[in-house]
C-alpha cells in the first residue's frame, strides 16, 4: 500500500512539474506579448546602466508610440539575434506618418547603422520585437558562461562581441 501511495504521489509531481513547466512559459507569452520575455546580456554594450551578466525582461507594447531614451529588442537582418540598445532619435515622415528609430548602445561610440541591414539607416516598427521593461542584475550569469564556453569551444576564441544576444528561458 505504501507503494503505491509513494508512486502515485511521485507521478502526480511530475505530471505537475511538466505542466508547469508547458504553462507557465506559455502564460508569460501571453501577458507579454513576446516570444521569449527574458534574455541575458552578453556583452558591455549597454553599460553602466545594463551590464553583462544582468537579466532583462521584454515586453510588446506595440500599440503605444517609441520615445527617445526607452530601451528597445529589434531584429536585425542577418543576424541570428535580437539586439538591445536604447532609442536616440524616433522621426516620424510628414507626408506617409511613417515611424523611423535609431537606436544606440550606451556603451558604443556611434549608432547602430552599421549593425542595420545593407542600406537600412532606421528601424521600422515592424523591425521591434518589444520595449525592456524591467532588468534582474547577475541573473544572466549562468547563460553568458555556457554561451561563451560554448561558443569558445566552436571558434576557439573570445566571443564578446557588440550587440545583445537571445537567450530562451
Amino acid at each position: 500500500m505504501k507503494i503505491r501511495h509513494a508512486l502515485t504521489q511521485s507521478v502526480t509531481f511530475l505530471v505537475m512539474v511538466v505542466a508547469l513547466l508547458v504553462l507557465v512559459p506559455e502564460g508569460i507569452m501571453l501577458v507579454t506579448g513576446v516570444k521569449t520575455p527574458a534574455m541575458a546580456v552578453l556583452s558591455e554594450s549597454m553599460e553602466p546602466g545594463i551590464k553583462k551578466g544582468d537579466m532583462v525582461f521584454v515586453h510588446n507594447m506595440s500599440n503605444e508610440p517609441f520615445h527617445v531614451g526607452e530601451i528597445i529588442l529589434f531584429k536585425v537582418d542577418g543576424f541570428e539575434h535580437p539586439v538591445v540598445h536604447r532609442v536616440i532619435k524616433v522621426h516620424e515622415h510628414r507626408d506617409t506618418g511613417e515611424i523611423r528609430i535609431l537606436t544606440k548602445g550606451d556603451n558604443n561610440s556611434v549608432d547602430d547603422r552599421f549593425l542595420y541591414a545593407s542600406g537600412q539607416l532606421w528601424l521600422q516598427p515592424h523591425d521591434i520585437i518589444g520595449r525592456v521593461v524591467g532588468y534582474l542584475p547577475y541573473a544572466g550569469w549562468p547563460t553568458v558562461f555556457i554561451s561563451e564556453s560554448y561558443k569558445m569551444l566552436l571558434n576557439g576564441r573570445s566571443t564578446t562581441t557588440p550587440e545583445v544576444y537571445w537567450v530562451t528561458m
